[in-house]
C-alpha cells in the first residue's frame, strides 16, 4: 500500500509538474481616458481575454493591472508612461502625438476623406505593414507596434449656435482634437486644442463655442447637453489610436507571448470597429431624443470649407519628409487606398 501511494505520489508530482513551473508576467495596461470609451472598454473586454486565451496550456500566464482614467498616465501621457516603462501594454491616442507620431496622423490632415472607420484601420494598417518607417517610428519611444489599433466614426460639429453655412463660423472658438484644429483654418472660426474629457465643461463655460467631434462619444458623454446644435460635416472617420508594448520589455518574451500579444490586438480591432459601427446610427438618435438639432452641411458648403484650407497634408508631408520620415510616401500611399475604393473626395491633396 505504501509502495502504491508513493507512486501515486510521483505521478501526481509529473502531472503538477508543468501547471507548477508556469511562469507569471505581470502587466500593466493603460490609458488616459476612462473606461466608458470603446478604446478603454475593449481593452479589458476583449484585448486580454483573447491574450489569455492564446496562453492557455502554454508555459505562460499574465497577471494584468489595468490603469485607466489617468490612475497612471493623462489622456496624452500615455506614450511617455510606456516609454518609461511604467506600463508594458497599452493604448496610445496617436492623435494627441501629432510631433511625436506624425506619420500615424495622415488621417487627420487629411479631413474629407471616408466615412468608414473599418476601412482607415485597414489602410492604417497596411501602411505600418508596407511602407518601410511607418511601424520603425515608434522605435524612437521603444514602443512596439502590436498591429490594428481603432479609427473613429466620421467626425462632425457640435455647437451652441446653429451653421447653416461657413460664414456661420466667422470668430468662433472651436475645440478640436489635435491635428484636426487644422480643419479650421481658413474658415473664419478660432480653431482651439482640446479633448473629450473636458469639452463639457469648456462648452459648459463659454471657453469654447463648439466641439469637432464623434458622434459615439458625444452621445455617452452628453455634450448635446451643452452643444445642441449638430451639424454632420462629413469630416470623415479618423485612425485614433495603437495598440503598443514597450519594446524592451517585449524583446525579452517568449515568441509565444509576443503571438499572444498581436493576437490580442487584432481581436481588440475586430471587437472596437463591429460594436463602433452599430453604435454610430444609436448615439444620434440618442443626441436627437436628448434634444439635438441635427443637421446635414450641404455638399456645397462641405465642398467651399474643403477649398478654403490651406493644403495641410503638402505642408505636413513636407515637414515628415524634412525629419527623414517618409511622408509624401504615406500621404500618396494613403490617398492613393481611397482613390482606389472609389472614395469621392472633394480635394485630392497629394496631386495638387
Amino acid at each position: 500500500m505504501r509502495g502504491l501511494l508513493l507512486a501515486g505520489t510521483a505521478l501526481l508530482g509529473l502531472a503538477a509538474g508543468p501547471a507548477a513551473a508556469q511562469q507569471t508576467l505581470q502587466v500593466n495596461v493603460v490609458n488616459g481616458h476612462p473606461p466608458i470609451f470603446l478604446w478603454v472598454k475593449h481593452l479589458t473586454e476583449t484585448f486580454i481575454p483573447a491574450v489569455d486565451r492564446e496562453l492557455a496550456g502554454s508555459d505562460y500566464a499574465i497577471e494584468w493591472a489595468e490603469f485607466y482614467g489617468g490612475s497612471l498616465a493623462s489622456v496624452g501621457g500615455e506614450l511617455e508612461a510606456l516609454e518609461a516603462g511604467l506600463a508594458e501594454v497599452g493604448v496610445v491616442p496617436t492623435v494627441f502625438e501629432p510631433s511625436n507620431l506624425p506619420l500615424q496622423n495622415v488621417t487627420y490632415v487629411s479631413p474629407f476623406g471616408t466615412s468608414d472607420p473599418i476601412l482607415i484601420t485597414d489602410i492604417m494598417d497596411m501602411l505600418h505593414d508596407t511602407v518601410p518607417g511607418v511601424a520603425e517610428s515608434w522605435h524612437a519611444f521603444d514602443l512596439e507596434y502590436l498591429g490594428g489599433g481603432f479609427a473613429l466614426d466620421n467626425y462632425l460639429l457640435m455647437t451652441t449656435f446653429p451653421v447653416d453655412s461657413l460664414d456661420d463660423l466667422a470668430g468662433r472658438k472651436i475645440g478640436a482634437p489635435g491635428p484636426a484644429v487644422n480643419w479650421l483654418e481658413g474658415t473664419g472660426a478660432v480653431g482651439v486644442s482640446g479633448n473629450l474629457t473636458t469639452y463639457y465643461n469648456d462648452v459648459q463655460t463659454g471657453v469654447f463655442e463648439g466641439i469637432v467631434v464623434f458622434p459615439t462619444a458625444a452621445a455617452p458623454a452628453r455634450l448635446y447637453e451643452v452643444a445642441p446644435y449638430v451639424t454632420q460635416t462629413d469630416f470623415g472617420a479618423q485612425y485614433a489610436g495603437s495598440v503598443v508594448a514597450n519594446r524592451l520589455w517585449f524583446d525579452t518574451l517568449p515568441a509565444e507571448v509576443q503571438d499572444a500579444l498581436r493576437v490580442g490586438a487584432e481581436d481588440y480591432t475586430l471587437a472596437f470597429t463591429i460594436e463602433l459601427v452599430d453604435r454610430v446610427n444609436s448615439s444620434l438618435t440618442a443626441m436627437e431624443a436628448g434634444g439635438a438639432t441635427i443637421t446635414d452641411l450641404s455638399a456645397g458648403e462641405r465642398a467651399r470649407w474643403a477649398a478654403a484650407l490651406p493644403n495641410i497634408p503638402q505642408q505636413w508631408a513636407a515637414q515628415a519628409d524634412g525629419r527623414g520620415l517618409p511622408g509624401s510616401t504615406v500621404l500618396t500611399a494613403f490617398m492613393e487606398a481611397l482613390r482606389d475604393e472609389g472614395i469621392d473626395l472633394p480635394r485630392n491633396w497629394d496631386q495638387e
